[in-house]
């Protein structure tokens, strides 16, 4: 039976969290009925208890403009729709509110730069190149499994200065780094996970100490370990500081790259207006990201009664950001469903965020898929899928697991 204050609310006829919609492809409709009827709703009911939904490209920039009321701390609820138990609580640079990540932010940006970003262009052209020249041609591979997560990984190993042989490790505490479903409730799981994570923080406890003993360079761990803000964290910090930097520098442009695959199948004049004319490569990369939506949502918690898109929300209570359905605003987006290289407002998106939290990796993720559209095109084929791809079981990243292809010269 509903409460008195489910009552006032609009309730939303869908929880829009349940991992069938995104295994199953079948989230569009649900969030447009949000949008168009409550754009701010309350689910009371749900795997991960009851939490408003905020569903339009306004009100999601609403709140992330306002990390005073909208708390992302790791100590009022973390950044993600599941409560984590103590164990699994990370306190990391974007699950914690200003000044603390303010001051933590400023020391993993100038890793970012512009100066930096021109070097690391380099690399990633010439490893992108080298992967592509060793991809099988007329047979059927996997290309999460060959394209997607080699490129992103391999950005981490530069970025952390990290070796290139211990990668699979990169990849294993991703995916338990940034999973978020009904599963990881069991004990059998949260086991599992811390003992995933202690090897990580382990693993990475031995660079940190060998970057110590340097003197300060370049790379994402000797800023962190001689940073001032950061070079002190105790365990449990350093361990969700990694696992941040690991999954958003990894999960998020791995699921475009895939969602590249499925967007030039499913809109194939896409590719030819790109043969055409390649100045549109980096607007089809910003296009990518919103049609793919990599991270589906983001979790604020209420510091104080307010109300917003006119319901009355209270201290305490979980705002769900759904960038996914913010990203199919048609009020922003005309024909949003459709993949359009030329659309030009695609630089609206917020699938990087808005405001202070806005993602530090954003550039890096733009040249990496611009990287990969301009492979594409210069190579003259196309990605076509062999049957269905599986998809990520998450209401929090949307993405593939596997997804079978062949390239077609042509």
């Amino acid at each position: 039976m509903a409460s008195v204050v489910d009552e006032a609310r609009a309730v939303s006829p869908v929880d829009v969290s349940d991992i069938a919609l995104y295994v199953e492809d079948k989230w569009r409709e649900p969030f447009a009925k949000l949008r168009a009827e409550m754009p701010v709703s309350w689910c009371p009911d749900s795997p991960y208890g009851g939490y408003w939904s905020v569903a339009t490209h306004a009100l999601v920039q609403a709140v992330e403009l306002d990390p005073a009321t909208f708390s992302s701390s790791w100590e009022n609820g973390n950044i993600v729709i599941a409560d984590p138990p103590p164990q699994s609580n990370l306190p990391n640079f974007i699950a914690a509110d200003p000044p603390v990540h303010t001051a933590q932010r400023r020391v993993i940006s100038p890793a970012f730069n512009p100066s930096q970003m021109s070097e690391r262009e380099k690399v990633v052209k010439q490893r992108t190149r080298e992967l592509f020249d060793g991809l099988p041609l007329g047979e059927t591979f996997d290309w999460v499994e060959r394209v997607s997560v080699p490129l992103t990984i391999g950005m981490l190993c530069i970025l952390f200065d990290f070796p290139w042989e211990e990668r699979h490790d990169l990849k294993r505490w991703s995916d338990y780094g940034g999973n978020v479903s009904p599963e990881t409730a069991t004990e059998e799981y949260r086991a599992e996970w811390m003992a995933q994570m202690q090897a990580m923080l382990a693993r990475f406890d031995a660079e940190f100490a060998a970057r110590k003993a340097l003197p300060p360079s370049d790379d994402l761990l000797s800023r962190m370990v001689h940073s001032e803000a950061m070079g002190n964290l105790n365990p449990m910090e350093r361990l969700a500081n990694i696992a941040l930097l690991i999954v958003g520098g990894n999960d998020t442009t791995r699921n475009s790259m895939s969602g590249l695959v499925e967007a030039l199948h499913r809109f194939p004049g896409e590719l030819d207006r790109l043969r055409a004319d390649a100045s549109l490569i980096p607007n089809a990369a910003q296009e990518i990201i919103r049609w793919q939506s990599p991270v589906t949502h983001m979790r604020r918690t209420c510091m104080r009664d307010i109300e917003l898109g006119g319901q009355a929300l209270r201290k305490g209570e979980k705002v769900i950001l759904w960038y996914i359905s913010a990203n199919r605003d048609e009020s922003v987006f005309a024909d949003a469903d459709v993949f359009d290289v030329r659309r030009e407002n695609a630089r609206r998106h917020v699938a990087f965020g808005h405001g202070i939290h806005r993602c530090v990796g954003a550039r890096l993720a733009e040249i990496q898929l611009c990287t990969l559209i301009e492979e594409i095109v210069g190579r003259g084929i196309r990605i076509a899928p062999q049957g269905s791809a599986e998809r990520l079981p998450s209401p929090f990243l949307h993405g593939f697991t596997h997804m079978p292809v062949r390239i077609v010269v042509g």
